[in-house]
């Protein structure tokens, strides 16, 4: 299960960061939201897909709070995913 959720947490990071660094720029500056629309939903759907299984790992791993609450907080940092995955070594 942790492979899926380190899998999912670099999917989820990588969305979150083409969102930001490519699609958000494409959107304001050459008033083209064709990629937002498209990456939009991918991303949401790796989100919450993130936020699931960090919550039933979680509790099947008896996660200290302040691990579980990290978790999420990742996935709303940019590189955060990437970041939570080695600091615990997921």
């Amino acid at each position: 299960m942790n492979l899926y959720f380190v899998i999912l947490g670099r999917l989820e990071g990588l969305s979150f960061l083409t969102l930001l660094f490519f699609a958000m720029p494409m959107k304001y500056a050459a008033q083209d939201p064709y990629y937002v629309k498209l990456l939009g939903p991918v991303h949401g759907f790796l989100f919450l897909g993130y936020c699931a299984l960090a919550f039933y790992l979680a509790l099947e791993h008896k996660w200290s709070l302040k691990q579980h609450l990290l978790a999420y907080a990742a996935a709303v940092l940019p590189f955060g995913t990437f970041i939570f995955e080695k600091k615990y070594k997921i």
